[in-house]
């Protein structure tokens, strides 16, 4: 008897997939859209800054993951709300938009650690010694 309580329970608890069962993922052309891409270019260029300065002082740097997520949501959400106030929302803002835009942020940061990575490495073989202290 415990076991069916259990199950019950379960079924009851209100899960975030179950809140968008009835919404159709859109294709990947509506996924990738001007707001994505203009957002992942802005904190792109934000975060490789983060990315360079972090690699400079301490040579590591945090998984950008989840601050990636928040601050794309945050944008596109205050972009999205003033454009339906404008009356020019076409398409509601998704959580694939999101995800394009944390993939992009991320993988721009990683290149930007990568290259300044081996880049400081050339440096210091041929001349041996950092440019940067």
């Amino acid at each position: 008897m415990r076991k069916e309580e259990k199950h019950e329970d379960d079924e009851d608890v209100a899960s975030l997939e179950k809140a968008f069962e009835e919404t159709a993922v859109p294709s990947w052309q509506n996924q990738i859209t001007i707001r994505a891409m203009v957002t992942s270019v802005l904190l792109s260029a934000v975060f490789n800054v983060i990315v360079c300065k972090l690699n400079l002082s301490t040579g590591v740097i945090p998984s950008l993951n989840v601050a990636a997520g928040l601050l794309g949501f945050a944008m596109v959400k205050g972009y999205t709300v003033l454009i339906q106030k404008c009356g020019y929302l076409k398409q509601p803002f998704t959580r694939q938009e999101n995800t394009v835009i944390q993939t992009c942020v991320v993988a721009s940061s990683g290149i930007a650690f990568s290259s300044m990575f081996h880049s400081m490495n050339i440096h210091i073989f041929i001349h041996g010694h950092t440019i940067f202290l």
